[in-house]
């Protein structure tokens, strides 16, 4: 077998992690950069941005401030990126959320300049890792972008994250989760090592999800809630550095991109929708492969996700307020040729995942 040629963007160059990262982090922020754009979108974290902006100016760094209207979009990524140029800015520090990371990162990316994540919550790995999803300004999912390396510098500050609502702590579990619910169908037979190894650890993390999450959902001062908020934000992004491109999403971020098409899906997180994803992605094993595992799987995760009050159906999520037509719609979309759908070991159509999506609901029959 000819040996074939793969470049893995593993892990931001540098990492500070704790309670109070950000005390010794901006000391090498200004390293880095002297001039940053500091990048935000949120008004309940803006009180965070204010302290970074004014710890940054008391070493004689000088941020210039620029916020997104959107999601990580078109419109709003032209208008900063203009706004940062014109300024001259010689860094990109993003702080907020996993969409907020993610544009900061494009923005590095197309501008040619270092990138700072500081994320505030622990509802994604957005902060860690070589890659943005880029959206449109009404919040449905266009495309995922590589990006060239993971950022320069990841300030993950406990303090920071334990200010975040519980409901983004849920939402990214449910998104770390993911991690091994799709690698190991789209990767687990791979005979690469690297691609072994991480669907592995995507099995720890899970495994260790499951022990801790309900003890850290409830006490932010336990050691379960560090284990829990660093596996959501660091792990998941470690995962996806070591498996690389080889080592991919399934049913489950499909199904979530495929829900953003609709205007419901702005109520809801990330994670919330991709939770979802994984109890229809059990059913459809269950179903098309007459899986018995991924049934029990579905059943153990249904009162795992409750616990944590994540959306388990249909009626959670609000779809029951959507009509038929339009969830085919989104359907389609999560089954078109260019869907993480492709990567599952078996095919599945639109109405085998619209089947699946309703089959709990009898109250909403399914050819209506």
């Amino acid at each position: 077998m000819k040996d074939k040629l793969y470049s893995h963007s593993i892990a931001p160059k540098k990492l500070l992690h704790g309670e109070g990262a950000w005390v010794k982090g901006r000391y090498l922020i200004k390293q880095i950069a002297k001039r940053p754009l500091l990048l935000g979108r949120s008004d309940s974290t803006q009180a965070i941005r204010s302290l970074i902006e004014e710890d940054l100016k008391i070493i004689q760094v000088n941020p210039k401030i620029s916020n997104l209207e959107f999601d990580c979009c078109e419109v709003d990524l032209k208008r900063i990126k203009s706004f940062a140029i014109s300024n001259k800015c010689d860094a990109i520090i993003a702080s907020g959320g996993g969409k907020v990371l993610d544009a900061g990162k494009l923005l590095a990316h197309r501008i040619g300049i270092p990138c700072i994540t500081i994320p505030l919550s622990a509802s994604t790995c957005a902060g860690w890792t070589a890659l943005s999803n880029i959206y449109t300004h009404l919040g449905a999912f266009e495309r995922e972008q590589e990006l060239n390396s993971c950022p320069d510098l990841l300030i993950f500050d406990h303090k920071f994250i334990r200010t975040a609502p519980k409901r983004t702590l849920a939402s990214g579990i449910a998104d770390a989760l993911a991690k091994w619910y799709e690698s190991s169908l789209s990767s687990g037979h791979s005979e690469d090592g690297l691609v072994q190894q991480a669907v592995q650890m995507s099995r720890v993390l899970r495994d260790q999800l499951l022990i801790d999450s309900k003890e850290a959902f409830t006490n932010k001062n336990s050691s379960a809630w560090i284990r829990v908020i660093e596996g959501c934000s660091l792990t998941a992004g470690l995962t996806g550095g070591i498996g690389g491109s080889k080592c991919r999403a399934a049913a489950a971020h499909a199904i979530h991109n495929g829900l953003t098409q609709l205007p419901f899906s702005s109520n809801h997180l990330h994670g919330e929708l991709v939770g979802f994803g994984i109890l229809v992605q059990l059913n459809l094993e269950e179903k098309l492969l007459n899986n018995k595992l991924a049934e029990q799987a579905r059943n153990q995760l249904i009162k795992f996700l409750r616990d944590i009050n994540l959306p388990t159906n249909i009626n959670d999520l609000g779809l029951d307020n959507v009509s038929i037509g339009d969830i085919k719609k989104a359907c389609r979309y999560s089954c078109s040729k260019v869907s993480d759908m492709k990567n599952l070991p078996f095919e599945v159509n639109e109405g085998e995942l619209l089947e699946a999506m309703f089959r709990s609901q009898v109250e909403i029959p399914v050819d209506s």
